[in-house]
């Protein structure tokens, strides 16, 4: 299996980079990103770019891949609206609609695996009033009505594993300060707790068997596991 990964530097996209390493299944991983990541594997290749609003100089770098798995994403915290709906929306949008037309050109009649990590609380009526969930909600709507084979991934509460920390710095100060009560709260709330490894290896699953359900909540993830 040949992966797609967008926002490998990032928390979420850091435990799935792992998990795609790891896994004997997959023979390529091409990482899409402003910035490369500090990991080194045979099978990792990297393209940095900056303007990921517009693929058209990197087309031919983007064919043949099995899935593509979009973890990128900012925190709504001090945002306006439309900037943080031009980075969710828009960047999710350029990516997934490229990659439709360059799947459908590549092996007419088969739909790539596409795979968003969202949230959960996500707002799919986009009427709602908190503004991250209603663009949440905008993206999921508008990838599910593309020509893909897209899932949504709606995760709670992520916990870091295998050494990994948010670059957000609020959020890497939160989890300094509660860390010692993670098992506990995922003994209390495991449908609501999700580790970075899971959320990487419950990807991977979906991307090659599928899944029921085109939106994934936390139960549906562990479920996928078999937890």
């Amino acid at each position: 299996m040949k992966v797609l990964l967008f926002g490998a530097t990032g928390m979420v996209g850091q435990g799935v980079l792992r998990e795609c390493l790891l896994d004997p299944e997959v023979e390529l991983v091409v990482t899409v990103g402003r910035s490369a990541t500090a990991a080194r594997d045979a099978k990792l290749r990297e393209i940095v770019h900056q303007d990921l609003a517009n693929y058209t100089g990197i087309e031919k770098d983007l064919v043949g891949f099995n899935a593509c798995f979009f973890c990128l994403g900012v925190s709504s915290n001090g945002m306006r609206e439309s900037e943080y709906e031009r980075v969710t929306y828009g960047f999710t949008l350029a990516a997934a609609e490229t990659l439709s037309r360059l799947a459908k050109l590549d092996t007419p009649g088969k739909e790539m695996t596409f795979i968003y990590v969202s949230g959960s609380g996500t707002d799919s009526s986009e009427k709602g009033r908190a503004m991250w969930a209603r663009v949440k909600g905008r993206t999921e709507n508008a990838l599910l009505r593309l020509p893909l084979n897209a899932y949504m991934f709606r995760p709670g509460f992520i916990e870091p594993m295998d050494g990994i920390e948010s670059r957000t710095p609020s959020y890497r100060i939160f989890y300094r300060v509660i860390g010692w009560a993670l098992p506990m709260l995922r003994w209390a709330l495991p449908n609501q707790v999700l580790s970075t490894r899971e959320i990487g290896q419950a990807m991977l699953a979906v991307a090659k068997r599928g899944y029921g359900k085109r939106i994934l909540e936390t139960k549906d993830i562990r479920a996928v596991l078999g937890r």
